[in-house]
C-alpha cells in the first residue's frame, strides 16, 4: 500500500507541475485582448482558465491527502519515534582500576570494637 501510494503522489506531483505550468499568468490577459489567439484554444476563450484552475485545485487537494496518508503510514511503520531512540548506545568501558596505597600498621585507626555495655561505656561529665 505504502508503494502504491508513492507512484501515486509522484504522478500528482508531476501532473500538478504540468498544469500549473499551462496556466496564463495574469499579465497574459492584456495581450490576450489584443488579439493573441486565445479564442482559438482548444477550451474556448473562457474555458481553459476555468478548467485549469479546477483541476488543479482537485490535484492539490489530492497531493496534500495522499502526503497525509504516507506520514501516518511512516509513522505507524516505525518502532522508534525519533532518530535518536534508533541510534546504537554507545559501548561503556569499565573505570579503571585505581590502586589503593597501603596504609602503615602503626598510621591505621584501631579496629572498631563492638558496642560496648553500659557500665564499659565512659562516663561524660555532666
Amino acid at each position: 500500500m505504502y508503494t502504491i501510494l508513492v507512484v501515486v503522489q509522484v504522478l500528482v506531483a508531476i501532473a500538478l507541475i504540468a498544469l500549473v505550468l499551462l496556466q496564463h499568468g495574469k499579465g497574459a490577459d492584456a495581450g490576450a485582448a489584443f488579439g493573441s489567439g486565445a479564442s482559438g484554444t482548444v477550451f474556448g476563450a473562457r474555458g481553459s482558465a476555468n478548467f485549469l484552475s479546477t483541476a488543479t485545485a482537485w490535484l492539490a487537494a489530492a497531493f496534500f491527502g495522499i502526503s497525509l496518508a504516507l506520514a501516518y503510514f511512516v509513522n505507524a511503520r516505525s518502532e522508534s519515534k525519533s532518530i535518536v531512540d534508533g541510534l546504537a548506545a554507545p559501548a561503556v568501558l569499565p573505570a579503571p582500576a585505581v590502586p589503593t596505597p597501603a596504609i602503615p600498621a602503626e598510621t591505621a585507626p584501631a579496629a572498631v570494637a563492638p558496642a560496648a555495655s553500659d557500665e564499659q561505656k565512659p562516663k561524660l561529665p555532666e
